[in-house]
């Protein structure tokens, strides 16, 4: 089994979202990836190494 992927999770839900991390952590994996569905579209597995880039150039942290 693949572990949850949480570092990615974390950088979209207080990076992408800008979510709190009181929130970030009050959301249940299916709300987090309700919410990733509707900005980067549906997915049916983990992020790939290019994916994971791509969405990291496009959504920068600290910017």
């Amino acid at each position: 089994m693949t572990p949850f992927p949480w570092a990615a999770a974390m950088r979209f839900g207080l990076g992408v979202l800008r979510l709190a991390p009181r929130e970030f952590w009050a959301m249940t994996p299916r709300e987090l990836a309700a919410a990733w569905g509707a900005i980067l579209g549906d997915r049916a597995g983990p992020l790939g190494r290019q994916e994971l880039g791509a969405m990291m150039e496009k959504f920068p942290d600290g910017r």
